[in-house]
């Protein structure tokens, strides 16, 4: 067993003060008083769960796009780790077939990498009307060969996101990848409020990057912005940059949230993070990076400059939402909307995965499975 001391220790649901996180093996064993915890190694600042982010795309100068490779997952992951992100849907924006099949390959190959989640395939099904970043060329409806393709990535994945419009998909297709064990997500679509329904009566679980890439809701036309508030059954991810989402419609969409599904928050990191990279190339498109934005030529936001921990501060110094809650949309909740009870928590028996943070909300800290990876 090893214990850390903090002042302030979060479990995910409660503050514990002046405590010791006590560590066996990769799992929590106990949150003690720190008087209970003798040898205890102290930790400066606060002890905190590991932060999920569902949707990074890179970071540490690797795209996932042009490096699908298990070498490629773990410098994405690392880059990650120094930033208090502890787990990593590392993802894929909708690319050539060839390039899906190589990262599918890749998560598999990478299983067991410290931080590495899964795989969340962001397209090439969506309605090009709202392509955002994405490259329209590659676009494209759904068909049986892509359905067999995800159907056993999903057999073989520790976990695996799709990212689908339901105008690009048929909800036959939805139920497919539903019962095969993919987490289906909407976004990038165009789609009345009717036809998200009709996705989420066949399994879709999730919302991808709220009101971004996706028609706004009004109110004779809700659309999938007002299904993914309005229901329950559905999980939904926020980038909150400051640049991708107004303030307002981020507090109002926390408000808002139809439960037991939740908000949570994602990075849509790309690969700058870590780096100070000039900006990047995407299927061989220049992106330009200045003053904490990512844009292409033409001003469209292509992915996002933040690690997941600079969401967590904005919603929380920005907004003036409590840290604990703010850390919550960074950790519990997106575990919760993956099931994976073990992660997201402190409590005894979750998997070990915790970070240390400063008053100013950065990350000092990150141990994954008990063993610290950064610094």
């Amino acid at each position: 067993m090893t214990a850390y001391r903090a002042e302030w220790i979060f479990d995910g649901h409660r503050w514990h003060d002046d405590a010791a996180l006590v560590v066996e093996g990769d799992r929590i064993a106990a949150i003690l008083p720190a008087a209970e915890a003798e040898g205890a190694e102290t930790i400066p600042g606060w002890i905190v769960p590991g932060l999920i982010d569902l949707q990074v795309n890179g970071g540490g100068g690797v795209m996932l796009n042009d490096e699908p490779t298990a070498q490629g997952i773990a410098r994405i992951c690392a880059a990650h780790a120094a930033f208090g992100t502890t787990s990593v849907m590392v993802t894929l924006i909708t690319d050539r077939p060839e390039v899906t099949r190589a990262a599918i390959a890749a998560t598999e190959a990478a299983r067991g990498q410290p931080g590495l989640l899964g795989l969340h395939l962001e397209g090439p099904h969506f309605d090009p009307a709202r392509k955002g970043t994405h490259d329209p060329a590659l676009i494209r409806p759904m068909e049986t060969g892509d359905l067999a393709l995800l159907v056993e990535a999903a057999a073989s994945l520790p976990h695996l996101i799709c990212t689908v419009a339901p105008e690009a998909v048929t909800v036959a297709q939805i139920r497919a990848l539903a019962e095969a064990g993919a987490m289906v997500s909407l976004g990038h679509s165009d789609c009345a409020f009717s036809a998200a329904q009709a996705g989420i009566d066949a399994g879709a679980r999730m919302v991808t990057h709220l009101f971004n890439a996706m028609s706004p809701l009004t109110h004779r036309a809700p659309g999938l912005v007002g299904a993914a508030l309005d229901d329950g059954r559905v999980s939904a991810g926020l980038i909150a940059d400051g640049f991708h989402v107004d303030d307002a419609a981020l507090r109002i969409a926390l408000r808002g949230k139809a439960g037991p599904g939740r908000m949570f928050l994602v990075s849509d990191a790309m690969s700058t993070i870590g780096t100070d990279l000039p900006g990047l190339t995407l299927n061989g498109r220049q992106i330009f990076r200045k003053d904490g934005r990512l844009t292409l030529a033409d001003g469209t936001l292509a992915g996002a400059d933040i690690a997941l921990i600079d969401a967590v501060r904005h919603v929380h110094q920005g907004l003036g939402l409590p840290l604990d809650q703010a850390l919550q949309l960074a950790a519990l909740n997106p575990a919760q909307a993956m099931g994976c009870e073990d992660l997201g928590h402190l409590q005894p028996g979750a998997r070990a995965d915790f970070i240390a943070i400063t008053p100013e909300i950065t990350a000092s800290g990150s141990w994954i499975g008990g063993t610290r990876v950064s610094p």
